[in-house]
């Protein structure tokens, strides 16, 4: 879900020695697929002579799963419960964190994706009627900006109205995901 902004942020910062492999984002739906697929990468990444790794999730919802295995091989991760508190910035998130219970996220990613990833998947497409009983507790959508880009902004707007959420814009650029990778790079 991230692998396009890892790539910006690569070329942002000249890492052009950095590799990255990805597991499907639709593990999102299954965390506990996370950690297993994730201990058989990192078994694979060192067979081809990687040394240093970083995982580049957060806790995305395997409930600590995800960090054993990443201690039992000394990989590190992106800090953070998932990519909404590390594209705001730790900082901010857990200072607005009680604001937001209520709050459904989007992404550049997803909004790139939304029909694939929630249209579709929730039936939506064809049962719109099903918003209210999937996101009816929720309050309002927040479209957390990584790029300035006014067709996923478009889309972000759309979904929060087909949703009947109210809608708000957060600028976050890369967030913590920048740093994350400069620190991982500067270890090794």
């Amino acid at each position: 879900m991230i692998a396009r902004e890892v790539l910006a942020v690569k070329a942002q910062l000249r890492l052009d020695h950095l590799d990255l492999t990805c597991l499907p984002a639709d593990f999102h739906y299954t965390p506990d697929r996370i950690p297993a697929a994730m201990d058989k990468a990192i078994v694979e990444a060192k067979a081809e002579g990687y040394e240093h790794i970083l995982a580049g999730y957060a806790d995305c919802g395997t409930g600590g799963m995800l960090d054993r295995v990443l201690e039992k091989h000394g990989v590190e991760r992106v800090a953070g419960p998932h990519c909404f508190a590390f594209y705001q910035g730790m900082a901010a998130f857990e200072a607005i964190g009680d604001d937001d219970m209520t709050t459904f996220y989007m992404t550049d990613f997803l909004c790139r994706q939304f029909d694939a990833f929630f249209m579709k998947p929730l039936g939506l497409d064809r049962h719109p009627e099903l918003a209210k009983d999937y996101f009816g507790h929720y309050e309002k959508l927040v479209y957390l900006a990584q790029t300035d880009d006014p067709a996923l902004e478009q889309v972000a707007e759309k979904a929060a109205k087909m949703l009947g959420l109210a809608y708000e814009k957060r600028r976050t650029g890369y967030g913590d995901l920048a740093p994350a990778l400069a620190r991982a790079v500067a270890a090794t």
